[in-house]
């Protein structure tokens, strides 16, 4: 597909969607990612989830959505976390009657090209899927930018998350998805125990329980352009012993 193509106004059939990028300390991204993201869907909303972020990400966002309706602004009272990010996210989507939430990291790890692929997955005859997932371990899909032991952990969470959770899908940890918000209006968040990055794999697995049919899509993750991951040692450890504990429980 050429990039004229990537870039065409797409139909308002693949329905009225909000893009979440939950945000701290990244206000170097913002231009960037906001602009990519109106360039290849420019019918979506962007709703800016921040968490207090003293770099004035949240400010950026005021003044820019002064002249931009289309961009939106959840500033919450400091670091929350991920987990509630997302559930604020969709929150706010169901409230305002969206049909389609996608979830994107603020990084630029997420390429904005890759939005119109998810939607149309979603949206797929006969009756589209309720999760999309956009997989860096399906054929098509990848990582460019990490170290060996970088790709050897991500490996290794999901498949300990296949393996305790009973999911089917590959990239499992991965946080750009397509949530159809018709499945998630009534989802009690209250069920949740995660809220690092062991979120995503015991989100799609209350979703998974809950009947949810879930898919996935090829997308190129590429490292983060600026600032530094938010990720740690202590979240990769708790995010085992969350896995471990869901999977006791659901055995």
């Amino acid at each position: 597909m050429s990039e004229l193509k990537e870039k065409e106004e797409p139909s308002r059939s693949l329905g009225r969607t909000l893009i979440s990028l939950a945000t701290y300390n990244e206000l170097e991204n913002m231009p960037i990612i906001v602009r990519e993201i109106f360039e290849y869907a420019p019918d979506v909303d962007i709703l800016v989830v921040d968490d207090n972020s003293p770099d004035g990400t949240a400010d950026w966002v005021l003044e820019h959505q002064r002249t931009e309706p289309r961009l939106k602004l959840l500033k919450r009272a400091g670091k929350l976390g991920l987990g509630t990010a997302i559930l604020d996210a969709i929150e706010y989507a169901v409230k305002n009657d969206y049909e389609f939430l996608i979830n994107m990291d603020a990084d630029l790890s997420h390429p904005p090209k890759f939005i119109q692929a998810l939607r149309q997955k979603a949206n797929e005859p006969p009756n589209g899927y309720d999760v999309v997932i956009g997989s860096r371990y399906i054929k098509g899909g990848g990582v460019e930018g990490w170290a060996m032991h970088r790709r050897w952990m991500s490996y290794a969470i999901n498949l300990f998350a296949k393996l305790m959770l009973g999911l089917k899908t590959k990239d499992n940890s991965g946080s750009f998805r397509c949530y159809k918000l018709e499945k998630l209006k009534n989802f009690d968040r209250s069920l949740i125990i995660s809220n690092g990055y062991s979120f995503m794999e015991e989100f799609l697995f209350r979703l998974k329980k809950q009947g949810a049919t879930i898919t996935e899509v090829p997308i190129i993750f590429v490292e983060r352009r600026f600032g530094s991951s938010k990720i740690n040692k202590k979240e990769a450890i708790d995010a085992i012993f969350i896995l471990l504990k869901l999977g006791i429980r659901g055995r």
